[in-house]
Formats: C-alpha cells, sequence, structure tokens
C-alpha cells in the first residue's frame, strides 16, 4: 500500500499480508429487474417503533442475498525469488504478536515474516462476476505483476484465473475462470445515481471474505491527482485493504462501480472512498476482451476549471465547461481549428459541468471517431467538429520561456492601474512586480503575460489595447514555468 494522500485499496500481503458502456452492458449481464429494489415496504397505518426505524434505514438482507454469490474473493501471488528491490505496494509486516498475525499465518502459512524475505509476495483483493462462462471484474493493482491468481467463490469452490489484460490508467482488470452458470451481478446507469443516496460494498477486507458495508453516496464526477479518465464516485462506505476490486451496488441491487481508493492520512479508511464508474469499467472490459488492450480518443488540448471570475471575464452567465489554455500542435484541436481561450462547453450535444468531464468523455470514445465540440468563443456559441485520434502518452511540456528583454517604454498608466510592472520579452509580457488589485489574485513575479482573452499580446501597446477592448473583466493568459493557464483580473 502506497503510504500518501490517496491509497489503492489491495491487502498487499508481502509478508503476510463515457456514455458509452451503458448501452452494451446487457451483452455482459443480461436482464434484471432493474425496477425492483431491496428497501422493505412497511404496511399503511404501521405505527410499531420498530417499523417506524425501518421506514428511515435501508434493508440491505436480499441486497446480499441475491447479489452476494456473484462477489469473489481473489488472491494473487508472485515469486519474487528472482526479483530485486522492495515492493512499493508492500505493508509493513505484522509483528509476531499482532491478532491478524495469526489468521492470516492461518490462511497463507508459507507467508514469509520479514520484509527483507525473497519469498511469495501476496495480494488480497476482490471482484465480481459479470458472465456466466467466467469473467470477473477487479482492480489493476490487485493483480497487476502477479503469475499466480487464484479465486475463491462463495460456495467455497476455488479455481485459477486467466488475466485476461489489466489497463493502469482505469485501474480495471478483466480476469477469466473455466466454469459455467456462475452467479453475475445486474448492472445499473451509474448517471442515475444521487448524491445522499444509500449504497453497498460487498468484498473481503483484510482477507475477512463476503463482509458487507454501506454508507451513502457523497459526490459524482470526482477527479484525482493523475486519474483524469475516471470519474469517481466518492462514498463514505467503509473501504479497507481487500475490498479492492469489489462492487459497489445501489439500493436495487444493481452495481455501480468497482470500489478502488481511499483519501487517508493513516493509511486506514477516514470516511472518503472512491470507486469507478461501472460504465467506465465495462467499456474497458470490452476492449480488454476484444484486443487485451485500451485505446482512448485524444483530443490534444490542456485545460483548466471555469471559476466564476474566468466566467464573467470570458462573458458567461455559469461556469461550466473546460477552459483550453493550450493546443497541442499537430494533434487533433489544432487540425479543427480549436484556440487557447476557447471553452468547450459540450461533447456531441451533452453539457460538460467540469472541466474534468471532458477527458472523460473523450476518453471513452475510440481513436478515429467524429466529435462535435460545442464552444464558447469571442462571446458567442459555435461548433466545431473534431478527429480524434489515439492517446498517447504524457504531452510534452513546452520549455521555459526565456526572457530575453526587448525595448520598453515604461510604465503606464494601464499597469499603474493594473497593480503590474511589466517587462517585453521575446515571447510576452514577464510580470516584475505585482500589487493593488494585481496581487489579489493568483499573478507572480516571473509570470508572462501571452494574451488578454485570446488575443496575443507581444509588447506594452498590444497589451494596453486589449486591456481597453476587454472591459473590466480581464482574462489573462500566462505562462508560469512550463505551463499555462487562465487568470481573471476583475478592473475595480
Amino acid at each position: 500500500m502506497r503510504i500518501n494522500r490517496k491509497y489503492m485499496l489491495t491487502a498487499t500481503m508481502s509478508m503476510l499480508l463515457i456514455a458509452a458502456g451503458c448501452d452494451r452492458l446487457q451483452h455482459w449481464f443480461g436482464k434484471g429487474n432493474s425496477e425492483q429494489g431491496f428497501v422493505k415496504e412497511i404496511p399503511a397505518g404501521a405505527d410499531d417503533n420498530s417499523n417506524q426505524v425501518a421506514l428511515l434505514l435501508p434493508d440491505f438482507t436480499q441486497l446480499v442475498e441475491q447479489q452476494g454469490p456473484a462477489v469473489v474473493n481473489i488472491q494473487a501471488t508472485r515469486d519474487n525469488r528472482n526479483i530485486d528491490g522492495e515492493n512499493e505496494d508492500s505493508t509493513d509486516a505484522l509483528p509476531d504478536n499482532d491478532p491478524f498475525y495469526e489468521y492470516f499465518k492461518h490462511l497463507l502459512p508459507n507467508v514469509p515474516k520479514t520484509p527483507q524475505s525473497n519469498d511469495d509476495e501476496y495480494n488480497f483483493g476482490s471482484g465480481f462476476i459479470i458472465s456466466k462462462d467466467g469473467y470477473i471484474l477487479t482492480n489493476t493493482h490487485v493483480v497487476n505483476g502477479m503469475n499466480n491468481i487464484k479465486v475463491l467463490l462463495n460456495d467455497k469452490r476455488e479455481f485459477q484465473a486467466k488475466l485476461i489484460g489489466a489497463d493502469t490508467q482505469s485501474d480495471v482488470a478483466l480476469l477469466k475462470i473455466s466454469a459455467n452458470e456462475l452467479p453475475v451481478v445486474q448492472a445499473g446507469n451509474p448517471k442515475d445515481l444521487k448524491v445522499g443516496e444509500w449504497v453497498a460494498a460487498i468484498g473481503a477486507p483484510f482477507g475477512f471474505d463476503n463482509s458487507v458495508t454501506a454508507g451513502i453516496v457523497s459526490a459524482k464526477g470526482r477527479s484525482l491527482p493523475e486519474e483524469n479518465y475516471t470519474p469517481f464516485i466518492q462514498t463514505d462506505v467503509a473501504i479497507n485493504p481487500g475490498n479492492s476490486g469489489g462492487p459497489l451496488f445501489n439500493l436495487k441491487g444493481q452495481v455501480v462501480g468497482i470500489n478502488s481508493q481511499i483519501y487517508s492520512r493513516s493509511g486506514g479508511f477516514m470516511g472518503i472512498s472512491f470507486a469507478i464508474p461501472i460504465d467506465v469499467a465495462m467499456n474497458v472490459a470490452e476492449q480488454l476482451k476484444a484486443t487485451g488492450k485500451v485505446q482512448r480518443g485524444r483530443l490534444g488540448v490542456v485545460i483548466q476549471e471555469v471559476n466564476y471570475n474566468l466566467a464573467k471575464s470570458f462573458g458567461l452567465n455559469k461556469a461550466n465547461g473546460a477552459l483550453i489554455t493550450q493546443v497541442v500542435t499537430g494533434g487533433p484541436a489544432a487540425k479543427a481549428g480549436l484556440l487557447a481561450g476557447d471553452i468547450v462547453e459540450s461533447v456531441n450535444g451533452e453539457e460538460l459541468e467540469t472541466s474534468s468531464d471532458l477527458p472523460v468523455r473523450v476518453g471513452l470514445l475510440p481513436p478515429g471517431k467524429k466529435i462535435i465540440l460545442g464552444i464558447w468563443r469571442k462571446g458567442k456559441k459555435e461548433e466545431i467538429s473534431v478527429i480524434l485520434d489515439n492517446m498517447s502518452p504524457a504531452i510534452t511540456n513546452p520549455p521555459t520561456i526565456a526572457s530575453t528583454t526587448m525595448p520598453t517604454d515604461g510604465t503606464n498608466f494601464t499597469e499603474q492601474l493594473l497593480g503590474l510592472t511589466l517587462r517585453a520579452t521575446t515571447k510576452g509580457l514577464m510580470i516584475e512586480d505585482v500589487s493593488g488589485i494585481a496581487a489579489q489574485v493568483d499573478l507572480r513575479h516571473g509570470d508572462i503575460i501571452v494574451a488578454v482573452g485570446q488575443k496575443l499580446v507581444h509588447d506594452k501597446n498590444d497589451f494596453e489595447q486589449a486591456v481597453q477592448a476587454s472591459g473590466k473583466s480581464l482574462p489573462l493568459l500566462i505562462r508560469r514555468g512550463s505551463g499555462t493557464q487562465y487568470v481573471a483580473l476583475i478592473l475595480p
């Protein structure tokens, strides 16, 4: 387990221890009664106190009875005798007097006791069956790098599993066991989830199989660092090491997500857990089954969130969408004519609530797909068609702008009004001092102003004209180090 601000949830035992997909789920799961829930009905007129309590709290018993048999326990091992170095996901060995030591020792009698041992490494996790012929979903971090994967069913049967494919970017892996007529889960639509709705998880935390925990949906569409292509479901369901890869159910008994990560400062559950939406997972699973790998559409832009001040400075009534700060040369967006300063408001007619919606929607589409982007440019709506290409590794950051000085005419009235001292360079205006209203926003010494809105500025005269044409809300495109971003400056 990585000890940092986010935690992958595998019980790692080196010592003892986008709209696409939902309409295709029937291919895996078959038909189910999606309308029938598992909340008990209380007869009209009932006045018993216990019945009144039952009216307020959900009953998960039928859900567990019906869906529990499709949840599996996964034990993955790797022979480390020829592997050097320490596994970064491994936890410290439990002391001999820890009550869990004997438990895990009983489960895995050959588990080594010291972190220096080169014997097998063990991962515990969970998963769930999505087809009667033995396809199983779990997390990539449960099985990645392991050479022996064992699946334990609810009825105590054990199977060796084949890894069909694993996608590190979504943390979704597809397994296959040789069995037929297996119980399967029913899939729901994560888009129908509402914040505050009850959900439940079934898994094997710390190896305790068939453990059930429950809570509510805390938020939807969460974007986490380095996880740009997954709109996580945030819940307060108790999730611990070993729950990774297990299902998250709604009250209808439908799987809506795969439990994947927690946020913690202690290493244990602290009330914040994250699940991968099932439509995203199934999109990945279908590609893994077909080709063993995943391809994602690529637009070729760098974006940022649209806050209230930026929306105001660009003339928008609400702070939605994704603001483009950089267009990658030669990419699909550049070929289609997208510009820095364009705000993408929709993809194929579907509105974007936040900037993180854009990479998710695009990433769910295949390379070569033609999409229609609704954008806001220079105070009006436009539509631009783009043909996606295949997502490549991380975009190379542009080089830092050199600060070669060009002739300057001294500080002018506009600079005094904004509280800026500027110096012309080969690539824009460098900020040498910040005061007044400029000091109240995120402008810093050394930033280079590249544009005002979508008008490039090469010298102070360009800047003066752009400011005068922009009114009282100035969206400044700045370059800071190797990145670019917009900062809204509101004039008094």
